[in-house]
């Protein structure tokens, strides 16, 4: 019989290769008129607890074509330190892939993608960022998936394994104290989840 760390490793073996692969696809996509720009990825731990999602691609993260690359991924590590929450449970993405894609064209495509990051990382709690980012996650075609309000601060239900916490958008957050005051209260939710999971 396999051992629960034999288990682990082999969830863990698939998980790097699923997301390998759809980075792949994502690389070649032809869907988008987005030339040859490169498609931003999402960066983080394939089995991660806690799934980051924001909604566009900054210009910083379109030229190393990573997800949360520049202030937005360095407020957010210096957050979960100061909550006491391991880097190594976060997976981040943006709903948007590419940064030149039109918005019909985002709307339209980009989502099969999120879902498919969501269904092969299998996270514990959504930390959505922004009501755009809200409402495309609440368009995405996800079993089980329940509604979202924008409540931000609140955990919620998103599916029977996984729940959801709102929170202001971060890349305008940081720009102005009170946006970003808003920000980091609705944020800090995410301490006391995190301490109320039973240990491993």
């Amino acid at each position: 019989m396999p051992s629960p760390e034999d288990i682990h490793d082999k969830h863990l073996t698939r998980a790097i290769a699923d997301i390998n692969e759809l980075c792949r696809e994502l690389t070649h996509c032809e869907k988008c008129a987005h030339g040859r720009a490169v498609p931003v990825i999402g960066s983080g731990h394939p089995l991660a607890d806690i799934f980051l999602i924001k909604y566009k691609t900054l210009p910083s993260e379109a030229s190393e074509g990573v997800a949360f690359y520049g202030r937005a991924g360095e407020a957010i590590m210096k957050g979960c330190q100061k909550l006491g929450i391991d880097s190594l449970l976060l997976y981040g993405t943006n709903v948007i892939k590419c940064a030149t894609a039109s918005e019909e064209e985002a709307v339209e495509n980009c989502p099969q993608y999120l879902v498919r990051e969501l269904m092969v990382i299998q996270p514990k709690l959504l930390v959505i960022m922004g009501e755009q980012a809200l409402a495309a996650v609440n368009r995405m075609d996800f079993p089980l998936a329940r509604e979202l309000t924008y409540k931000p601060g609140e955990i919620q239900t998103f599916t029977p394994t996984t729940e959801a916490l709102i929170t202001p958008e971060i890349d305008t957050s940081l720009n102005d104290q009170r946006r970003k005051t808003r920000f980091w209260k609705s944020f800090k939710v995410l301490g006391d989840w995190y301490e109320s999971l039973p240990p491993y």
